[in-house]
């Protein structure tokens, strides 16, 4: 007897969302704190930031140089920004500031759409950075933040970035098995206007 295609749709429903589980069990870096940031701001055209974008990525410098967050600090060892594309350089642009400041080279490695390659790289065995700086466009953070095995709707408006929020940063912690066991979205507080727009709270 053939299956109807009820069942056909389920099993394909319940092979979907085993994938989805499976993204989420990768591994992400052991005993490490991972902080991902939104592009700064965007002119209208063009793939550069804004004259305000430039000012965020030039406070960035001082800011993460200098972050602490419960006792701890936050300063990266290792910078990664989505691959520049023909529509944008801004995420590499971001940080361009910072990575000056802290000597640090930017890894450019992974297109927006390789994020699942991304969390691979930093959960292998041998990447030993502890405290790791992602800037990422903004539509992929969702599913950045599901590969890492975190809910996005514990820190994100109905699990989505905003279009119009460039001020947030997530910090993702995890233990020595390469698991989350801590999760928030701060306000950065860097500049005019950041204060109205704080993430949302469980």
């Amino acid at each position: 007897m053939r299956p109807s295609r009820t069942v056909i749709f389920l099993l394909a429903l319940l092979c979907s969302e085993l994938q989805l589980q499976l993204c989420a069990a990768q591994a992400g870096p052991k005993e490490a704190t991972v902080l991902i940031i939104r592009h700064a701001e965007k002119p209208e055209t063009g793939d550069q930031l804004s004259p305000d974008g430039q000012k965020r990525a030039a406070a960035y410098a001082d800011y993460f140089t200098g972050l602490e967050l419960h006792g701890s600090s936050l300063t990266p060892n290792v910078l990664f920004a989505t691959k520049d594309s023909e529509n944008s350089s801004r995420p590499r642009l971001t940080l361009v500031p910072l990575a000056a400041k802290l000597g640090l080279t930017i890894t450019t490695t992974f297109a927006n759409e390789e994020y699942e390659m991304l969390v691979e790289t930093l959960g292998n065995d041998a990447f030993t950075a502890r405290t790791i700086l992602i800037c990422w466009h903004h539509g992929k953070i969702d599913n950045l933040l599901r590969t890492f095995g975190v809910k996005p709707n514990h820190l994100l408006p109905e699990g989505k970035w905003p279009d119009h929020v460039f001020n947030w940063l997530i910090v993702l912690h995890f233990d020595k098995e390469g698991q989350p066991d801590h999760s928030e979205a701060i306000n950065e507080m860097l500049m005019p206007g950041d204060e109205d727009l704080d993430p949302p709270r469980e």
